[in-house]
């Protein structure tokens, strides 16, 4: 089956902006033949410790739902991606949706927002397998690719891995061959967790990614961030060979490849950890201080009771 992924360079809490350039990009997928688009995690919005975030969150039914509707039936296609989703009881969530031709197949909420994400939706319970008429599909959205629980979730039970991020760099930092290095390794992270998901679930994936730069405050600390989008915007097949690749720096645009939709033997058995890959020491460091500011800055922003 031929399928595409996208690589957004997003206008950060810009949803007009963001929604048109997705569609270009979906529409340039489609014309070459795709019959499954993935579209990026926060396809509506980009993703940055920006303010105007706490008010870009869309309804269930809302513009990014339609977006994803409209081009289902244009392109006879099935179409994911994620968008911050303000739902009726007053919460924000990070929902991965899938739709078809006929409508709305199934929704995925991201489990657990990462670092500075915790200021702008809180997380999700369900196991992410969304079906269609012919095959199965699990989502998962960026650093749900880095835990195992997702693999868990996930293994021996889909035909199809649709997934997409909003991964940030390393800032360039003093020293800077520290933060060089550290940078080094996440690059080559983000770049390797869709593939490996595949070896561990057993299934094609489609890896829908952001690219560049991104410059916004840091939560809690009196210095601004200054970094990039990874992208690596990919398909691979179920064995994790990567069928098609768009790297960061190459910016916004399509890949397109054909791959066989269905589930195999794993290829890797899951560790017995929490995390599939290390994540470096800032991002550690991130996690845990951002999450703590984050969850109160939702509480006091972004939540309506």
């Amino acid at each position: 089956m031929r399928v595409a992924a996208v690589q957004l360079e997003a206008v950060v809490g810009d949803v007009s902006a963001n929604l048109a350039a997705c569609e270009e990009l979906a529409d340039q997928a489609g014309q070459a033949g795709a019959q499954i688009i993935a579209l990026p995690e926060f396809f509506s919005t980009g993703i940055g410790f920006v303010d105007a975030l706490k008010d870009a969150a869309l309804p269930p039914d809302g513009a990014a739902t339609e977006l994803l509707l409209t081009l289902a039936r244009r392109h006879r296609a099935l179409v994911g991606g994620s968008f911050l989703c303000r739902d009726g009881d007053g919460h924000v969530r990070n929902a991965y949706l899938t739709v078809g031709p006929q409508g709305l197949l199934g929704r995925h909420d991201k489990d657990l927002p990462t670092m500075w994400e915790n200021a702008f939706y809180t997380g999700g319970h369900d196991d992410g397998v969304l079906s269609t008429d012919d095959f199965d599909v699990g989502a998962a959205v960026c650093w749900e690719l880095m835990r195992t629980r997702t693999v868990t979730r996930l293994r021996s039970r889909v035909d199809l891995l649709m997934t997409g991020s909003g991964w940030w760099s390393v800032p360039r930092w003093h020293p800077h061959s520290v933060f060089d290095r550290w940078e080094g390794r996440n690059a080559a992270t983000a770049r390797a967790v869709a593939p490996m998901l595949a070896k561990y679930v057993g299934a094609p994936i489609l890896h829908a990614a952001h690219s560049g730069v991104l410059t916004c405050p840091m939560p809690w600390l009196p210095i601004t961030y200054r970094g990039h989008f990874e992208g690596s915007t990919l398909i691979a097949d179920a064995r994790g060979n990567v069928v098609a690749e768009r790297r960061g720096r190459e910016g916004p645009g399509v890949v397109v490849g054909e791959i066989e939709i269905g589930r195999v033997s794993p290829l890797l058995e899951p560790p017995q950890r929490y995390w599939l890959h290390r994540r470096g020491p800032l991002p550690a460091a991130a996690w845990t201080y951002q999450r703590w500011h984050g969850q109160r800055w939702y509480r006091r922003h972004v939540v309506r009771a």
